[in-house]
């Protein structure tokens, strides 16, 4: 029958091109400009990148430089001679290892316990069957709106009260109970998973911990991934919390010794010191970035494709 004959029996070989090779060939062919748009806006796009990137060159190569070289005319972007010395004199010049530790105490603590109590949060406003879970829901929205400088007198008197102020206690504690912005981003993440995937599970005996873990977990991982490099990064860098309820150099997190370098050394036209400090404190969000890349990449496509 000429059904049958219509059928291949081979691959097709019209070009004599192996299929990777012809792939391979394709998606190079994808990345070509076909129009002069395309070109301008890689010009355009390269230009606001360079732009961007500039205070991070010029502070590196500060931070490389002598003292008398910093304000040189015109200004020189390659140190020379190049003065590694600014990167062990910061050591001696401030309590920045202590600053470092507890700053890694804050974040490392508030983002590991605070993420697990965030993913719980999430799901339970998305997927369980609780009672008043959408006002509830909308009732802490309503506590995001709420400016940080309105709350920051009674929060302070509330840890007076209770003897936490110089202690990182006040930094820490709250950001166990998650964080709203994370609660909302997964939620309405798992919105888009289907309630039946989960009745399935439940069927089959699961429990939620069971679900949670096994089928929840693995579908949220990017999500998840781009909220903890942005939370990781506004704890990190906080410093109207830290500066609110710290006093002793003891308890110091890594912004308040840059700011006291910044007010100390700044007066003595020390920047490259200041700005070697500044280099230090960026490596531990780069490397979490660097971690997490592929994971923050695919949430954010997946958050453009669901519009």
């Amino acid at each position: 029958m000429a059904a049958t004959s219509a059928i291949p029996t081979a691959p097709l070989q019209t070009s004599g091109v192996e299929p990777d090779a012809a792939r391979t060939r394709r998606r190079k062919s994808d990345r070509r400009f076909r129009t002069t748009g395309d070109v301008v806006v890689f010009v355009v796009l390269c230009l606001g990148a360079l732009t961007m990137l500039l205070p991070l060159a010029w502070m590196l190569s500060t931070s490389l430089k002598t003292q008398q070289n910093v304000f040189l005319l015109p200004p020189q972007w390659i140190p020379s001679p190049v003065e590694w010395g600014n990167y062990l004199r910061i050591w001696e010049a401030g309590p920045l290892l202590t600053g470092i530790v507890n700053s890694s105490i804050i974040s490392l603590t508030v983002i590991t316990i605070g993420t697990i109590t965030s993913c719980f949060a999430a799901y339970g406003f998305s997927k369980m069957k609780i009672p008043g879970k959408n006002a509830i829901f909308l009732a802490l929205l309503g506590g995001i709106m709420i400016p940080f400088p309105a709350l920051m007198i009674p929060t302070f008197m509330l840890f007076s009260k209770i003897g936490w102020v110089d202690t990182l206690l006040p930094l820490i504690v709250p950001g166990l109970f998650g964080n709203l912005m994370m609660v909302f981003f997964l939620r309405q993440y798992l919105m888009s998973v289907p309630d039946s995937l989960i009745e399935a599970a439940v069927i089959d005996g699961a429990r939620h911990p069971q679900i949670f873990g096994r089928i929840v977990l693995p579908l949220i991982r990017p999500a998840i991934a781009a909220q903890v490099i942005l939370w990781f990064m506004g704890t990190w860098n906080d410093y109207l919390g830290p500066i609110i309820y710290l006093n002793s150099e003891n308890v110091h997190t890594l912004q308040l010794v840059i700011a006291n370098f910044n007010a100390t050394y700044a007066v003595q036209t020390d920047y490259p010191l200041i700005m070697a400090a500044s280099i230090v404190s960026l490596l531990p969000v780069l490397g979490v970035f660097l971690i997490f890349q592929r994971q923050i990449i695919e949430s954010i496509a997946l958050t453009g494709n669901k519009g």
